[in-house]
């Protein structure tokens, strides 16, 4: 090996090593969560709050058969969720955020599977999750379609080799008119990759990052209603449809 091609070959594994520090510097530092999540990580007389493999929200008050796991967004902290998901749970429901490896959800899309696995009780799963989340939800679902019996889209919409439109599965899709990264017109584009019976929420003056507490994010348009408002409509339209598949499954 000549000492051109030794400096030459030194030189490239340099710039991977620079490479893949300044990925992990990335990953390793997601937005979130913001002071108000902290609330609602406290456990209370109606939902007790268990932190361990992941996140869960278990109602006091009954014994849920249906469940939700949600898959948070790219580079953002889990725990940004817990007051969306510990909201649907004070209706009843189990809801479960996953964290993901490096705070990416591509790199371990299967996760579902887990926590099915470790909740033998629940007889319902709803799969769902927001932008990257919600797109590695779906390829979870093209790839074990009869593991969940549901599908939420927040902001989100399926890659282009897991399309779901000739399954049967409900699928609820919530989207915003503000939001800069899963625009509108991304929403409308990825409707044929979506059975045709799927529920299409628009959340009029939300943005992107107003489905989580992780703050605003590079790219997003600016909302013109609190994260607060976006929250309560957001749940209001997941109590409907997790009612609507528990309606299904009485049949």
């Amino acid at each position: 090996m000549s000492r051109r091609f030794r400096i030459f070959l030194a030189g490239i594994l340099a710039l991977l090593f620079i490479g893949l520090g300044g990925f992990l510097a990335w990953a390793l530092t997601p937005l979130g969560p913001m002071p108000e999540v902290q609330a609602a990580l406290i456990s209370d007389t109606r939902i007790e709050v268990e932190q361990s493999q992941w996140l869960a929200f278990v109602p006091r008050a009954n014994s849920p058969r249906l469940g939700v796991i949600f898959y948070p967004g790219g580079r953002v902290d889990y725990r940004s969720y817990a007051p969306l998901m510990r909201a649907v749970a004070e209706h009843g429901y189990l809801t479960i955020i996953s964290p993901m490896p490096l705070n990416l959800a591509v790199l371990s899309p299967e996760e579902a599977q887990k926590v099915i696995a470790a909740y033998p009780q629940i007889s319902t799963w709803v799969i769902g999750g927001h932008s990257l989340g919600g797109a590695m939800a779906a390829t979870f679902v093209s790839r074990h379609p009869h593991e969940a019996q549901g599908l939420i889209l927040v902001a989100a919409y399926p890659a282009n080799n897991a399309s779901l439109h000739s399954f049967q599965i409900p699928v609820l899709s919530i989207s915003a008119t503000a939001d800069g990264l899963a625009n509108p017109q991304k929403i409308a584009d990825s409707r044929p990759l979506l059975p045709e019976t799927t529920q299409w929420v628009v959340i009029q003056g939300g943005n992107h990052s107003g489905f989580g507490w992780y703050g605003d994010q590079p790219g997003d348009g600016q909302a013109t209603i609190s994260r607060t408002v976006q929250r309560q409509q957001t749940v209001e339209a997941i109590i409907r449809f997790l009612r609507a598949v528990e309606g299904m499954g009485e049949q």
